[in-house]
């Protein structure tokens, strides 16, 4: 089984995420995905991304060793392979796949019965908004470019197996814990 999860950016995904990994040690990996962007200081090829070339991202792509990919921008992708669900059952454990929403709507088309997707909502976009302003890392542009891209996102909800609303983070947490321990353990 294969877990995907999607959230806006400053849903809580990445904290609830890190809580499950705590809580279950030995049960899950995480998939690591490609991209064609240039790594950022202290990212490691292989644990943060794979960092591969545009040429070489669309060979793979004509070679259709993605689960799913995306073109942000010109030359600019993200993608899933398909080797990371053999490396990590080959490490015993079920894979997490951590992407946006398009990516897990289509991950779970690719998977179907063999994926379970969450998706963690925020409780209101005010909230949202919220968090992201006392992160302290947005300008006024990208958090408009943010609160929109969110707005998009949130109507992708309903493609998934699980809506957890992360109003409380310990809530949240519990929420999460269950539905792993029903749909994937």
């Amino acid at each position: 089984m294969n877990l995907i999860v999607s959230a806006p950016s400053g849903s809580g995904k990445t904290t609830i995420l890190k809580k499950i990994f705590e809580l279950y040690p030995d049960k899950f990996g995480f998939s690591v995905s490609a991209t064609t962007r240039t790594p950022r200081q202290g990212e490691v090829n292989g644990k943060d991304y794979y960092f591969l070339s545009a040429e070489e991202f669309n060979k793979r792509i004509e070679a259709s060793d993605f689960l799913e990919y995306e073109q942000v921008y010109d030359n600019l992708f993200y993608g899933t392979l398909k080797s990371e669900i053999d490396r990590i059952n080959g490490e015993g454990r079920y894979p997490v796949f951590d992407v946006d929403v398009k990516g897990g709507v289509n991950i779970k088309k690719t998977l179907g019965d063999k994926a379970y997707s969450i998706f963690i909502m925020p409780p209101s976009v005010e909230v949202l908004k919220h968090r992201l302003v006392n992160r302290g890392t947005e300008t006024e542009e990208t958090l408009n470019k943010r609160i929109q891209r969110a707005e998009m996102e949130i109507s992708y909800a309903k493609f998934f197996d699980k809506i957890i609303v992360n109003d409380d983070l310990a809530t949240a947490v519990k929420e999460f814990s269950k539905a792993v321990e029903k749909y994937i353990l």
